[in-house]
C-alpha cells in the first residue's frame, strides 16, 4: 500500500462519534385498558379489524393490558409475518420486465426487519419523546420500503406475485397500525427529551480507519466500491474513506451492515463519482444509483456524484439514501429525471449544488437542504422541470422535504427557454405528500403558481406544500395555486421543518462537524 499524507480535517472527522441509541432506567407509564377501550383504540388505526385480531387473547379473556404492551404485541406478529415474507421472497421467482425487483424486494425487506426489531428495543425503554420519534421514523420507513417495492411489482409478473402481495399485505397492515399508535400523542405519555451529550460527544482521540482511494495508484485502492467493501461492517467508529481528485467511473452500493462510512473528497469538481444506469436500460430507479447508501451514519463531503445517462433514459438517479443519520456537505449531485433520491429515514443536506430536470429530488426521507443551490436543467422538448417529487403515503409517517435558506436557479439555456418551458417547485408523487420552501431565493423561471399536480386531483387535497418568507423574482405567492393543501406558512408552522423538530437533528449533527441552522 503506498504512503500518503492525510489532509488535516481528516483527524477532525476520525474523532466524532457515531450517533445512536441510548439505554435509560426510566419507565413509560400508560393507562391499563379492558376491552371496551381496546376495541375503541383500535377503531382509530388504519385496519381496525387487524388491530383487534392482533389482540384478541386479552379481548377473550378480558385482560386488563396497556397500550405499550399492545403496540409491542403488535410489532412481535409484524416481525412473525415479515419472516414468511423473508422465505417467500428468498425462493420467489418473476417475470420482469426490469432488473433488480426482486432484488429491491429482498434488500428493502430485509432492512424493514432490523426497523422492526429497532423499534421494539426502543419501546421496550421508551422514557422520552426523541426514543418515540425513533420508533416513528422506523416505521415510516418500513411503510417507504414496501411502497417501493410495490412500485417493480407493478412491472412484474409469474406466478408468486400474488402471494408476494397477499403476504406484504398481511405484514404491513401491522406496521400501520403500530406507526398510527406511535404517531399519537394522546396515547402514550411520554418524559421530555434529553440531550445525550454522552453518546455524542466528540472524541479528541480516536482508533478510527482512514483508506486512501487514488485513480494513479497512489493510495490504498483505485476504486471506491473496493474501500467500501474492505470496511469494517458494522463500525461503531467513524471509517474515512479519503477518495483523491479524480474521476471514478464505477457504482458504489454501501449496504446497511457498512455502517458509519465518510465519503471525503477533493473538492465537488475534483473528486468525481460517475455512472450512467437508467431505468430505460432496465435497471429499476431503486438500483439505478451510481451511489447507493443503505448504511446509517453515513457522511460525504467535498465530492460530486453524477448520472449520466441523460434525460432521453429517464429515470437515472445520481445519488440515493435510505439510512438514518445521513450528511452530505459541500457536494456536487446531478443527473436529470431522478437526481437525488432521498429514500427513507433522516438525512441533512449542507452547501450541495444539486442539478437536474424532472423530479430531481424525491423519495419519502425526513430531508432538510440547507444553504443548497438548487439548479433545475432544459428538459427534453415538451416536458416541463419539477425539482421535488414527495412521497409521503400515509398522514402518519414524519416524511417530507424542507428547503431552507437555498437558491433556486436554473441554467443558462432553460432560463432563456423559460417562456416556453414551465418549471415547479414541485408536485405531489403520493397522497400525502410534504414539501415546504423556507427562507429561500426563487429565481423568475418558476410558474408563477409554483406547485403542479401529478395527476388529476390526487392528493391536491391531503398534501402539504408550504411556503414561507422567500424572496426573489419568482417568490410571489399571489399566483400560487389554490389547493386545500397548500399553505402560505407562519413562523410556528415553519418552525416545524427546522432541524430539531423535523429530523431531530440537533444532537446527531452536531457529531458530523457538517455546520447546521436551527432556527428559521
Amino acid at each position: 500500500m503506498a504512503a500518503f499524507r492525510i489532509p488535516c480535517f481528516l483527524f477532525l472527522l476520525l474523532s466524532l462519534s457515531f450517533p445512536g441509541s441510548s439505554s435509560s432506567s426510566s419507565s413509560l407509564s400508560s393507562s391499563t385498558l379492558r376491552s371496551r377501550e381496546i376495541n375503541g383504540v383500535c377503531k382509530t388505526t388504519p385496519f381496525p379489524e387487524t388491530c383487534i385480531e392482533s389482540l384478541k387473547l386479552s379481548l377473550s379473556l378480558n385482560i386488563p393490558t396497556t397500550i405499550l404492551a399492545s403496540l409491542l404485541q403488535t410489532l412481535r406478529i409484524a416481525v412473525t409475518e415479515g419472516g414468511k415474507l423473508s422465505n417467500l421472497l428468498s425462493g420467489a421467482a418473476l417475470v420482469e420486465r426490469q432488473r433488480g425487483t426482486l432484488q429491491d424486494c429482498r434488500e428493502l425487506h430485509g432492512i424493514t426487519i432490523s426497523l422492526l426489531s429497532k423499534s421494539i428495543s426502543r419501546i421496550g425503554s421508551i422514557a422520552d419523546a426523541r426514543k418515540l420519534a425513533d420508533v416513528r421514523t422506523f416505521l415510516s420507513a418500513a411503510l417507504t420500503n414496501r411502497g417501493t417495492c410495490f412500485e417493480g411489482l407493478s412491472s412484474a409478473g409469474g406466478r408468486d406475485k400474488p402471494a408476494i402481495l397477499a403476504s406484504f399485505d398481511s405484514v404491513y397492515k401491522y406496521v400501520s397500525n403500530s406507526l398510527s399508535w406511535v404517531s399519537n400523542p394522546g396515547l402514550i405519555r411520554v418524559g421530555k427529551n434529553r440531550r445525550l451529550l454522552g453518546k455524542y460527544r466528540r472524541i479528541l482521540q480516536s482508533s478510527g480507519q482512514i483508506l486512501t482511494v487514488a485513480a494513479d495508484g497512489s493510495g490504498n485502492f483505485t476504486a471506491v466500491a473496493d474501500a467500501v467493501n474492505f470496511a469494517p461492517s458494522n463500525s461503531n467508529e467513524r471509517v474515512v474513506i479519503y477518495v483523491k481528485a479524480g474521476v471514478y467511473e464505477e457504482n458504489v452500493d454501501i449496504p446497511s451492515w457498512k455502517t458509519n462510512i465518510a465519503l471525503i473528497g477533493d473538492g465537488k469538481d475534483a473528486t468525481v463519482i460517475t455512472g450512467n444506469r437508467s431505468v430505460a436500460d432496465g435497471w429499476t430507479t431503486f438500483r439505478s444509483a451510481t451511489v447507493a447508501v443503505s448504511g446509517d451514519g453515513f457522511l460525504a463531503r467535498d465530492i460530486r456524484f453524477e448520472n449520466t445517462a441523460g434525460p432521453e433514459k429517464h429515470q437515472a438517479v445520481a445519488l440515493r439514501i435510505n439510512a438514518d443519520y445521513a450528511a452530505v456537505y459541500r457536494s456536487t449531485i446531478v443527473g436529470y429525471q431522478d437526481t437525488l433520491y432521498a429514500h427513507s429515514l433522516r438525512q441533512f443536506f449542507r452547501e450541495c449544488d444539486i442539478y437536474g430536470t424532472v423530479d430531481y429530488i424525491f423519495g419519502n426521507a425526513a430531508v432538510v437542504f440547507q444553504a443548497c443551490n438548487i439548479i433545475s436543467r432544459m428538459p427534453m422538448p415538451s416536458q416541463f422541470t419539477v425539482i421535488t417529487a414527495q412521497g409521503r403515503e400515509d398522514p402518519d409517517q414524519n416524511t417530507g422535504i424542507s428547503l431552507q435558506n437555498c437558491t433556486i436557479l436554473a441554467t443558462d439555456d432553460l432560463y432563456s427557454n423559460s417562456s416556453t418551458v414551465k418549471s415547479y417547485l414541485g408536485r405531489p408523487w403520493k397522497n400525502y405528500s410534504r414539501t415546504v420552501v423556507i427562507e429561500s431565493y426563487v429565481d423568475d423561471f418558476v410558474a408563477p403558481e409554483g406547485w403542479t399536480n401529478w395527476s388529476g386531483d390526487q392528493g391536491l387535497d391531503t398534501l402539504y406544500y408550504g411556503e414561507y418568507q422567500n424572496n426573489g423574482p419568482g417568490s410571489g405567492t399571489d399566483g400560487r395555486v389554490s389547493w386545500a393543501g397548500f399553505h402560505l406558512m407562519n413562523y410556528s408552522d415553519a418552525a416545524h421543518f427546522t432541524v430539531s423538530e423535523f429530523i431531530t437533528g440537533q444532537e446527531w449533527l452536531d457529531s458530523t462537524s457538517v455546520p447546521y441552522d436551527d432556527y428559521v
